[in-house]
């Protein structure tokens, strides 16, 4: 066995095993329905424990990398190649709605006071002075380094547009990529989605979700360019997609010449110890637009939202949109970019991922 785990390397041992032994299934060493080394054996050959061998075998799970069965051990299940010819394993779906609720998911006050206070003593009248139309350059750049360091993505802060919140964002798409392409939408999906870009002249078609995400046929059937999807906890579903299904809608966008919006609302509340794949960090990022905001992990007012433009659309946005004005007070980003850089914002949602594991927990025991 080649995996070599360092253990002054300052990354933790099961990342690093995770990280090589992904790396090894997306190219094809550990093939389709193919099992992994026990636990045990994986410990004493990379002299590493089993809690950490368990570790990372439980990101790859999470991610859909592979799967566990019981008394036969771990089989990958992360398919690359063959997506669009197989068959759905299911033609319907039954909505499931359990998901683990925090009794409260919000930012600390006291913290985010703090905060505050701190912009109006250190930042003074630059909190006076209107926005740059894209953002305050310090958000960008704070955003940058925020997803660099959670979601593996590794963008310039000239990519990163501030707007208020995701639905000023998707019109902002519609009027970038033009309202006479079709948009694919899933099926259910947030009815706000919908009606945004039917309000913007768009043509709708929705394809319906399997288990996994959108289903195969679906994708091959539409004449859609445009495909947005919320790979995360898909709202009402809660459908989270595969990595071989996110795989899957890059080749699907590749074929088709289009863009993939990928609404990511959701993806930070993960009880996963590390955050889902992005399709943007798996594609090359030539024709994913990326959408999050800060709504959902701190508070519903905070208005705040961004997208990660390809680089490919950047002069065409200028030309376009260049001139709108940003809709984000300064004072607000400014508070929000002294979060990312304190770590108080990363603290937060750590805090809220181990309590909604301890929720699992709980739940699955009393089951």
């Amino acid at each position: 066995m080649k995996y070599h785990i360092k253990k002054n390397k300052g990354k933790t041992l099961y990342l690093q095993l995770y990280e090589q032994i992904r790396k090894d299934i997306i190219n094809g060493i550990y093939s389709y329905g193919s099992k992994l080394p026990s636990k045990r054996i994986m410990a004493a050959e990379t002299d590493i424990s089993i809690i950490s061998v368990e570790h990372a075998y439980a990101l790859l799970c999470d991610e859909g990398y592979i799967e566990a069965r019981t008394r036969c051990g771990y089989f990958v299940i992360y398919k690359d190649n063959d997506f669009l010819m197989a068959a759905d394993a299911h033609s319907d779906i039954a909505l499931h709605h359990y998901q683990v609720h925090s009794a409260n998911v919000e930012f600390p006050y006291t913290v985010l006071a703090k905060t505050m206070r701190r912009v109006l003593s250190d930042y003074g009248e630059k909190i006076l002075v209107k926005s740059p139309n894209h953002g305050c350059a310090e958000l960008r750049l704070a955003i940058c380094g925020y997803l660099a360091r959670i979601s593996g993505i590794f963008v310039r802060p000239e990519q990163v547009i501030i707007g208020s919140g995701a639905e000023y964002l998707y019109s902002m798409i519609v009027q970038l990529l033009g309202n006479n392409r079709i948009f694919a939408l899933e099926s259910p999906s947030y009815d706000k989605i919908h009606r945004v870009y039917q309000a913007n002249g768009v043509k709708c078609d929705m394809l319906k979700l399997g288990k996994d995400g959108i289903k195969s046929n679906e994708l091959e059937r539409t004449n859609a360019t445009v495909l947005h999807i919320t790979p995360f906890n898909s709202f009402p579903s809660s459908i989270t997609a595969t990595v071989s299904k996110r795989c899957e809608y890059i080749q699907w966008v590749k074929k088709r010449n289009g863009y993939i919006i990928e609404d990511n609302y959701d993806s930070e509340l993960t009880v996963s110890k590390k955050n889902e794949d992005t399709v943007f960090s798996l594609s090359d990022g030539g024709s994913v637009i990326y959408i999050n905001t800060f709504s959902k992990t701190i508070a519903p007012s905070i208005r705040i939202g961004y997208m990660i433009l390809p680089e490919s659309l950047l002069n065409e946005f200028e030309n376009k949109l260049g001139f709108y004005s940003c809709t984000v007070p300064v004072f607000e980003q400014y508070v929000l970019t002294e979060l990312l850089q304190s770590g108080d914002f990363e603290r937060h949602l750590n805090r809220v991922r181990r309590k909604k594991r301890k929720e699992l927990l709980q739940k699955n025991t009393e089951v």
